[in-house]
């Protein structure tokens, strides 16, 4: 029996050179993301993919296991995972970037703030681009990653993911940088929900006592975040009497740059 035959019999690659698993997983996964957003069952993706159901759930468990897939623990239903997103998301920066500067310039020129894009990576936010007014001597933030629950940037991002991802973000423990930086996960939850429905997040000194910021999520046509616009600067110019009218400023902004993604 030859190698390729050999590869052949036991499902590990195919005549042309691919490895079948991996086929099989990719079909899967693509089966998943054209499902509606509710997801779909394993057993209906097994036969759309044309496997056994047996086959069709290790993959689809294996799959879950790095994050590729959610499965909903009531109805076993699968929907495509974080660390797509996540991956997406990395791998459009640049063009994300090109898009949003010009947005970001707008931006800091009405509000003659710091006003910054960013975007998840490794289980954290990542700025990618920011625009400070001339005038104004700060900090940059450009290529930081800041902790999740202790920012404008974070609290808007994770106030639209779903509740399992949440939880899984929130689950080590929550720093406290500052006084003001919110480490109950019941206060922080309910904090969530308000961002949720006003539209945008606040931040309050909670990483650096002395910065104030405003945040809105930028989102996917599955209301998914894939990128985060925030403004802030030092508290005496960005007074939380100032938080109404930046919060605007910054949801319109996120909402552009959705717009203007294909």
């Amino acid at each position: 029996m030859s190698v390729e035959a050999a590869h052949n019999q036991d499902g590990t690659r195919s005549s042309s050179g691919r490895v079948q698993s991996l086929d099989r997983a990719v079909a899967l996964l693509n089966a998943v993301s054209s499902s509606a957003p509710g997801g779909r069952p394993a057993a209906e993706l097994a036969a759309e993919c044309d496997l056994n159901r047996a086959t069709a759930w290790r993959l689809l468990a294996t799959m879950e296991h790095h994050g590729l897939v959610e499965r909903d623990p009531l109805t076993n239903r699968y929907s495509i995972g974080f660390a797509i997103s996540r991956m997406a998301a990395t791998a459009g920066v640049d063009g994300l970037v090109r898009r949003a500067h010009d947005v970001l310039e707008r931006l800091s020129r009405e509000t003659g703030e710091t006003a910054n894009l960013a975007v998840a990576q490794h289980l954290g936010l990542t700025y990618v681009d920011e625009v400070a007014p001339p005038v104004v001597l700060s900090a940059r933030w450009l290529g930081r990653q800041v902790p999740i629950h202790a920012t404008s940037a974070g609290k808007a991002y994770l106030a639209w993911l779903p509740d399992e991802e949440v939880d899984s973000m929130l689950a080590g423990p929550l720093a406290e940088y500052t006084a003001s930086t919110r480490t109950d996960r019941a206060t922080l939850r309910a904090e969530l929900a308000e961002i949720r429905e006003q539209g945008y997040s606040v931040g309050v000194g909670e990483l650096e006592p002395e910065v104030h910021g405003v945040a809105a999520a930028a989102l996917d046509a599955r209301e998914r975040p894939f990128a985060i616009v925030s403004i802030w600067g030092p508290r005496d110019r960005v007074p939380e009497s100032r938080f109404p009218e930046l919060g605007t400023l910054a949801s319109k902004a996120a909402a552009d740059i959705a717009a203007a993604m294909p």
